[in-house]
């Protein structure tokens, strides 16, 4: 899983993405950050969509 870190009118975003087989890029929650660090519930919706990707 990664990360990117785009800075818009709203504020600083967040994507959690992830590369599958057969050079797919897979967006797996994105979000504008309200504090300086991410939360903790932002990180687990991704890692739970990346094991619903991985798994079919």
């Amino acid at each position: 899983m990664f990360e990117l870190r785009p800075r818009g009118r709203s504020g600083i975003g967040r994507a959690f993405y992830c590369f599958l087989v057969g050079r797919r890029v897979v967006v797996l929650h994105a979000f504008i950050k309200k504090s300086q660090q991410t939360p903790d519930h932002e990180v687990k919706i991704a890692r739970k969509r990346l094991k619903e990707v991985q798994n079919g």
